[in-house]
């Protein structure tokens, strides 16, 4: 295999995976591990990874406003998301007050939950059916409807929300960085989940490998502040920063 065609491979692997050791690398690619290292050293100076002890991890992706529908998104990490919503419908308890952010993992999260003793509230016009149609106790808040995602957004929303207390909030994210926190593409969303946070107890973000090292253009919490939900985490800094529940390890 060509040095190019090396690089190529390495990059594309630590693309889908944001983090990847030298073992493993060796394995995929069957290539000593004293070559990979070689390689991610060359790539590492050439500015296109970040070489750490015994592998490498992506380079932080700044995405901006850029954002897809639902109907695309929907069907993207589809087994990540299953697995990450069946863990956190388990976290639900009687008599909580719960908010569901708009987003396809929370969606499916709805598909998982059977505490009908609990009240919900959501942004989500998907979600608020869904919970309708499971005979749960479900509120939706009002406000500017935004097509994009089929969220409700803006001041309006926001005052929905004013004086709500909420138990428990389980997020959607679009990226989660350690210096830029969790991130959204538009301002309007990103100041609704904001408020969501704040008035929540507990907080929970349910986002597969994919939205690590992933900024977008508005940040709407720092890490601290809600405990992650993941199928795999690239990266064991996010760790030392809050709690990360890993549900495929």
């Amino acid at each position: 295999m060509l040095t190019e065609e090396r690089f190529q491979r390495i990059l594309q692997i630590l693309d889908d995976r944001n983090a990847v050791t030298v073992a493993e690398l060796s394995r995929q690619l069957n290539i000593s591990e004293s070559t990979i290292r070689r390689d991610l050293n060359a790539l590492a100076e050439m500015g296109k990874l970040n070489k750490v002890f015994g592998g490498a991890t992506a380079l932080t992706r700044s995405s901006g406003i850029f954002e897809t529908d639902v109907a695309n998104r929907m069907n993207t990490m589809g087994e990540e998301k299953t697995a990450i919503a069946q863990y956190a419908a388990t976290l639900i308890h009687d008599d909580d007050f719960v908010f569901i952010d708009a987003g396809t993992t929370t969606a499916r999260l709805i598909d998982f939950i059977e505490n009908d003793k609990a009240t919900y509230v959501t942004n989500g016009i998907i979600h608020a059916q869904k919970l309708t149609h499971k005979g749960f106790a479900t509120y939706i808040i009002g406000g500017r409807v935004k097509p994009l995602t089929e969220a409700v957004v803006g001041a309006g929303g926001i005052k929905s929300i004013e004086g709500m207390n909420f138990t428990k909030a389980f997020m959607g994210t679009n990226g989660i960085d350690i210096s830029a926190g969790f991130t959204t593409p538009d301002i309007d969303e990103a100041r609704l989940k904001e408020a969501a946070v704040h008035n929540s107890y507990m907080t929970f973000v349910l986002a597969d490998h994919t939205k690590f090292r992933k900024v977008c253009a508005v940040t709407f919490a720092p890490l601290r502040v809600g405990c992650i939900i993941t199928d795999e985490c690239p990266d064991n800094k996010y760790s030392e920063i809050t709690i990360v529940k890993e549900v495929k390890k």
